[in-house]
């Protein structure tokens, strides 16, 4: 008999797509994009660059470095883009130390890291804290926590200074739809285009 080969689902985050008119990549181009580099089933989330996909081939790091290439290939830019398993989004939603968030999705972002940080400078974002902010380094995802407003933190934009590591954030809301996007019972073929939280 014929071997079959498993597909494997997949979670990619870009970063520094469809901001402020740069860089702009319409969800259902990226879709194509993909579909045409041979990937199953593949959905986005909202226009920041989220996707759900299949593929029998590679592992998150070579995932990753594929979908660069081909959007720079197609799109003429090549975005920072990270791949994970369902299983690393699960314990990242499940490991959440604010469960405050689920009254406001806004207040939480996830910074997916590239790697552990080996030498986080934690103290000096410490220092940045201001009021109720508050924030947790767990493994390779950072959680911060902005009650007051996530553009008027003064850390948020300093995650990758004091971590030394590369890094894409998403609200908690993105999250936990792209997990829910990941499951096993969900529709491979709704592809969601939704506008941004």
């Amino acid at each position: 008999m014929p071997r079959t080969t498993r597909l494997k689902t997949w979670i990619a985050l870009l970063r520094g797509i469809n901001v402020v008119g740069r860089r702009q990549l319409l969800m259902k181009d990226l879709s194509a994009i993909l579909e045409r580099g041979g990937f199953s089933s593949v959905r986005t989330y909202i226009q920041s660059g989220n996707v759900v996909f299949q593929s029998a081939r590679g592992s998150a790091r070579s995932l990753a470095a594929e979908i660069g290439a081909l959007i720079r290939k197609r799109a003429g830019f090549e975005p920072q883009v990270m791949v994970l398993s369902p299983r690393e989004l699960a314990a990242a939603v499940r490991g959440n130390p604010f469960p405050q968030a689920d009254r406001d999705h806004k207040s939480l972002h996830l910074f997916f890291l590239s790697a552990r940080p080996p030498r986080p400078d934690l103290d000096s974002l410490t220092r940045l804290k201001r009021g109720r902010e508050g924030f947790a380094l767990e493994g390779k995802v950072f959680y911060l926590f902005t009650p007051h407003g996530f553009p008027e933190c003064e850390l948020h934009d300093k995650v990758e200074r004091f971590l030394g590591v590369h890094a894409t954030a998403r609200n908690w809301r993105t999250a936990q739809q792209l997990l829910s996007m990941s499951a096993p019972a969900a529709a491979p073929s709704a592809e969601r285009h939704q506008k941004p939280a």
